[in-house]
This record gives structure tokens, sequence and C-alpha cells, in this order.
């Protein structure tokens, strides 16, 4: 777990995972702490024959928000859709529960569900990393994905092989950020 570092996009390649490899990466996701048994998430991949698609969505994002986004700018909206060899959303449902379970634990039931699948990719060999930006925002993403009424568009998990590995990065020492009652 140590080891485990966020890994750009840009530095992820083919190859990816299997099929089965992403299998197992979704099913470790899927041990993640869930109050209510709720499961109030969910992943959704996107193959590389749809990924022209969500690179539209990304520049039509970005001409909505900045109708003076240069050729240049909206290329490289597009191409972040096409970087690593395995891309998926993962979607907070943080509407109306039953059982009642409020939002915010629902949402650190995501985070661990990312956790795992990052630790799952590592663990495989695989560097992966999550991005998000302002179009996760867009009605566009929405529309795409098909999120329905409480689900939220949180980040995109990126996963594949690192193609240069960079020095681990300094991490804080428990004591900065832990107190005794």
């Amino acid at each position: 777990m140590a080891g485990r570092q966020n890994v750009s996009p840009k530095r992820l390649v083919d190859p990816g995972p299997s099929p089965q490899q992403i299998d197992d990466m979704l099913t470790m996701a899927g041990t993640a702490p869930d109050h209510g048994q709720l499961t109030p998430w969910r992943f959704v991949i996107v193959p590389i024959d749809k990924r022209t698609l969500l690179a539209e969505v990304f520049a039509l994002a970005l001409i909505d928000r900045d109708p003076g986004a240069t050729l240049e700018q909206i290329e490289a909206a597009r191409e972040k859709a096409h970087r690593a060899p395995v891309l998926m959303l993962a979607v907070a449902r943080l509407g109306a529960a039953d059982p009642d379970i409020p939002p915010f634990e629902r949402v650190v039931s995501l985070g661990a569900a990312i956790q795992n699948l990052l630790l799952s990719a590592h663990a495989l060999g695989f560097g992966a990393g999550l991005t998000s930006g302002q179009a996760m925002a867009s009605p566009r993403m929405r529309a795409l994905f098909g999120l329905a009424e409480g689900e939220v568009p949180v980040c995109f998990v990126n996963v594949g092989t690192i193609a240069k590995a960079k020095p681990p990065r300094l991490r804080p020492r428990a004591d900065t950020f832990t107190s005794t009652l």
C-alpha cells in the first residue's frame, strides 16, 4: 500500500488490465464499507470504441463554459478521453434511499470503493489515477452516462501500465493528522 501513488493518465499505456482483472478490481471495490448495504455508487466503464463520444462531451463542455476556447484547448479537452487503456466513471448515488443513510456516508463508501479499486490495480502491477474537472458538472456528461436523479459523477478512474515511474512522494507522518481526545 505504501508504494501506491496517483499516476497521471498521460503516463498510463497499454497493456491495461484484462477483462478478468477489471472484474477482479471491481469485485474488490465491492468490499468497501457500506452502511445499510445500499451500494450507493457505481462504476461505468468507457470502452475504447466509445471514447470518441466522451471526447466530444469534454470538448463541448469546454465550449459551453468558455465560448472563446481556442482550437488547441478544445483538442486538448478531447484528448483526455483517449489517455489510459482503462477508463471508468465513478458515480455516487446520493438521492433518496431506504434505509435513509446520509449522503456523506454514501460518499465515504464510494471513496473506500475507489481506494479498493486503486489498491487492487496496484497489487496487479498496474498504475492508476483519478481525474475530474469542470466537465463533471456538465449536463452533457450526465446525458452521455445516463445519470439518474440523485446520481453525481465524482471522478474518472484511469488504469494502465506505467510508462515512466516518478519518484515516491513524501507522505505525511501520522502525528501531523492525529490527535487524542
